[in-house]
Parts: structure tokens; C-alpha cells; sequence
């Protein structure tokens, strides 16, 4: 499966904060800039959307993310994912992927 240009985005900002203590430090400081500085681009953010960066680097703290509860309502499967749940599969798993795949989903132009 091919990654999201979003999934691509992300991945590149991670490999640079953890290979540089300045940018990772922008990028906590200040993402968005850190993130345009980075990628040449502009970040657009939805209405009403702030970005927050956390060092999750130490290795002695267990980091546990909450995210929003997803609205079952607006959730579309994929013919895959209704395979899975009409053959009795557990959607919790499904619900998830479909939650946390593209953590930067939208946010940059171009």
C-alpha cells in the first residue's frame, strides 16, 4: 500500500526531529513554521484546528495518546473493512485504522 502524501509528510517530520535536536525543538516550539521551514510549503490547518507537538522521546515514560472518539455516523468503510465486519471480524480494529492513518491529514498545500 502506498503512503498518503500527508502519511509521507508525517514520516519526514518525525526523521528530522529525531536527527535534529534544533528543528525537533521548533517544531515543538512553533510546528507550523518548523513544518513550512521544512517542506518548502504552506500548512493549511481546518477552521478551528491547532497543531501540538510532544516529545515523546523518553524511553522511560509510557506515552498513551487519547484520541477523539470517532462519529460512527460519518464513518465510510471500504469494501475490505465490510468483508471483515460481515464475515464477523471485530470492527474495533477497523474503527481504529480508520482514526489514526493520516495524523496530518489535509494540512499541507500543493
Amino acid at each position: 500500500m502506498e503512503l498518503t502524501k500527508e502519511q509521507k509528510l508525517f514520516q519526514t517530520v518525525v526523521q528530522k526531529a529525531w536527527e535534529d535536536t534544533a528543528f525537533k525543538q521548533e517544531l515543538i516550539n512553533n510546528p507550523i513554521e518548523a513544518i513550512e521551514n521544512l517542506t518548502g510549503k504552506r500548512v493549511k490547518l481546518p477552521e478551528g484546528k491547532t497543531v501540538v507537538v510532544r516529545d515523546q522521546t523518553d524511553t522511560s515514560v509510557v506515552y498513551i495518546n487519547i484520541p477523539a472518539e470517532p462519529n460512527m455516523d460519518d464513518m465510510e468503510l471500504t469494501e475490505e473493512q465490510l468483508e471483515i465486519v460481515a464475515g464477523g471480524g471485530n470492527p474495533g480494529v477497523i474503527i481504529q485504522a480508520s482514526t489514526a492513518s493520516d495524523p496530518l491529514n489535509g494540512m499541507v498545500e500543493g
